[in-house]
């Protein structure tokens, strides 16, 4: 008999390695994570209302500064042509404005751009009018870029970001066009139009040499080849090479909306630390002087209200900074992540109404609505199409339960791109399609809705911000 160890093993046999099994544990998870990343595009409600909101905002500045479009912009501006071809220059920014200075081309492209914004809230052709939309944005700010209140800047920047998302998949006329065409092939005859007229645009402006570097020729000329590639691939090869595209597109999207939320986080993390450095902030008297200026005071008497009273002047000032400095932290917590975030759109409604910034603030709570759960987003799109149901009778159009299938292919919820734990799967993707795409099925899919699984009991959910798979939510919702 030999000796016994005081864990009771013999002298011979070591105890197992606390490692062992670890390789494939992370293989495993490895795994599990790519494919979250690949499978399906993340967030499709949240990058949506992101489109929407920004797309209405920049359009509403753009109707609201119609009369002034030639000061802020135009021939007329004080920021004068020669002094915009000065700084873009220096700068390599990009504007088209700076192609002539004559008052048709002007108004040309102010009207492009309101156009590219209706397209994009509406969700038409929305690769193709995202590109447009960023174009406009950047050359009008870009033009006179004294012109704005600090949301300009946000604009920019999402107009960017939106290029890169899937933000047409569910809330847009594209989800609606591929939901009535089902699993039969795209026949798409106005995208081929745009994909044409954007080519032989390119052309033209590259060969009189108006792009200027070889970085915008590089993306511009790139997003023209992908989208052609793209509708090549989905007309003739439907399987394989499809399902390859549709991977890639995912990744990008996915990649995006990371961006997207960095953005967001950065923009609050340093005005926070920043406010910290300030006096009038560390004695809590910041919030009192704009709210006593001149011009930034839409309605004195409300502001003097406000502002006369010291304990409420200090705890604006105070809860500012804690808000924007833990919001980043409160991420790790979605019960927290969703208070900080009503706080923080009530914050920006009040900044929009007392110092008269409402395009700021519009361009704020748009940025935080990617943070927002599914189940609210699911929700207000249910109260929204029971509210426009009367109109929709009105105009003899009959909704069908399946306008709103969101463009999604699985039924799970996508909070985990918004900070929040994932949802219970409670849909079946159609038969042959690409798994978590939102676009186009692939060959000898099914047209209709998907076969629906029933969800677990609420009891049985594990996080607050579960959605299903359907737009109605459940009841006592």
């Amino acid at each position: 008999m030999s000796a016994q160890q005081p864990s009771g093993r013999t002298a011979d046999r070591p105890p197992p390695s606390p490692f062992a099994g670890l390789g494939k544990k992370f293989d495993a998870s490895l795994a599990r994570g790519l494919g979250h990343l690949t499978r399906r595009a993340l967030g499709p409600h949240q990058t949506a209302v992101v489109r929407i909101g920004f797309a209405f905002t920049w359009l509403f500045y753009l109707v609201r500064e119609f009369p002034h479009r030639h000061e802020l912009y135009g021939p007329d501006s004080p920021w004068g042509f020669d002094l915009a071809e000065q700084m873009i220059s220096s700068s390599g920014a990009f504007t088209v404005l700076l192609w002539s200075d004559g008052r048709l081309w002007f108004e040309l492209v102010y009207l492009t751009a309101m156009l590219a914004s209706l397209g994009l809230l509406l969700g038409w052709h929305t690769r193709a009018v995202s590109v447009l939309f960023m174009l406009g944005v950047l050359s009008l700010q870009n033009r006179s870029i004294f012109m704005g209140d600090g949301g300009d800047n946000v604009i920019k920047l999402m107009a960017i970001y939106l290029v890169l998302l899937r933000c047409g998949q569910v809330w847009s006329l594209d989800a609606r066009r591929r939901a009535r065409r089902g699993a039969g092939p795209d026949t798409d005859r106005t995208g081929v139009v745009l994909w044409a007229a954007a080519g032989l645009a390119l052309a033209v402006t590259t060969g009189g040499g108006l792009l200027g570097g070889w970085v915008w020729q590089l993306c511009l000329w790139g997003l023209w080849f992908v989208f052609g590639a793209w509708w090549v691939v989905e007309r003739h090869w439907p399987r394989e090479p499809r399902l390859v595209c549709d991977v890639v597109a995912n990744l990008v999207h996915n990649m995006g909306l990371l961006i997207v939320m960095a953005q967001v986080c950065l923009i609050y993390a340093t005005a926070g630390w920043y406010k910290i450095q300030g006096t009038r902030w560390q004695d809590g008297t910041a919030v009192y002087y704009p709210m006593n200026l001149d011009y930034f005071t839409p309605f004195p008497e409300l502001s003097q209200a406000l502002t006369g009273n010291g304990a409420l002047v200090m705890i604006m000032t105070y809860g500012t900074v804690f808000i924007q400095v833990a919001f980043p932290f409160a991420l790790l917590n979605r019960k927290v992540k969703n208070v900080l975030l009503a706080v923080m759109i009530a914050e920006h409604v009040g900044i929009a109404v007392l110092m008269g910034l409402p395009f700021f603030s519009l361009a704020m709570i748009a940025m935080d609505i990617v943070f927002l759960p599914t189940a609210f987003l699911l929700w207000l799109g249910y109260r929204a199409r029971r509210a426009t149901a009367p109109l929709s009778r009105l105009t003899g159009r009959r909704p069908r339960a399946d306008d709103e299938s969101d463009g999604r292919s699985d039924g799970r919820s996508d909070d985990a791109a918004a900070g929040s734990a994932p949802g219970p799967l409670v849909a079946a993707p159609r038969a042959g399609t690409v798994t978590g795409t939102g676009d186009t099925p692939a060959a000898g899919g099914v047209a209709g809705r998907p076969p629906t699984v029933p969800a677990p009991a609420p009891e049985s959910a594990p996080g607050a911000d579960r959605a299903g798979a359907t737009d109605r939510p459940a009841a006592g919702a």
